[in-house]
């Protein structure tokens, strides 16, 4: 097992699994055992009401499968289960963009609403954020905020993300208009 330190981040390198650790957080590859409990968490309206229109509600455990099975095969890995005292609780994850903004990832996360109020979401995007910028040599990462999460704006601000500006009324979730707030953070 090799081990880089990287501040109070550990990035563990393990068979070939990357794990990125900080105290009892663990971020580490999704595995087939978890989609009954990435199914379960994620039917939640509370949690996809703050999430994108292409993740199905409900959210079946073949969708779950699915969406593993192609995390499995990330090169490089960039989709995560957020494991909290040995719990299941989340997932995060990185989107690379291409052409001229391949040096830009969006990043997205969830946490379920047993594990909220935690700080594991803070956590959570602190070690993604680092390894993205870190080990994947991302300049920038960025995303989009529904104007009512005002939580997720939180977990980033407390990560050093700030904010770009306001897309006015840029987003419809369940039949309203939002606005989308944009927050990054770059090398």
């Amino acid at each position: 097992m090799a081990e880089v330190w990287k501040g109070k981040t550990t990035i563990e390198l393990i068979t070939a699994k990357l794990m990125l650790r900080e105290g009892t957080l663990t971020l580490r590859p999704l595995q087939e055992e978890d989609a009954q409990i990435l199914s379960t968490l994620i039917n939640n309206r509370n949690i996809l009401d703050n999430l994108r229109d292409y993740i199905p509600y409900p959210y079946s455990l073949s969708d779950a499968f699915s969406f593993i099975s192609l995390a499995q095969n990330e090169t490089p890995k960039m989709s995560f289960a957020i494991i909290h005292e040995d719990h299941f609780c989340g997932v995060i994850g990185l989107v690379g963009l291409s052409d001229v903004y391949r040096r830009t990832a969006e990043i997205g996360y969830w946490i379920g609403e047993p594990f909220w109020n935690y700080g594991i979401a803070t956590r959570a995007v602190r070690l993604l954020t680092d390894y993205g910028l870190n080990e994947l040599s991302f300049l920038r990462i960025h995303t989009g905020v529904f104007e009512y999460n005002t939580a997720s704006m939180q977990v980033l601000a407390k990560n050093g993300y700030v904010k770009d500006g306001v897309f006015k009324k840029s987003v419809e979730k369940n039949g309203q208009i939002f606005d989308e707030h944009r927050f990054s953070i770059t090398t």
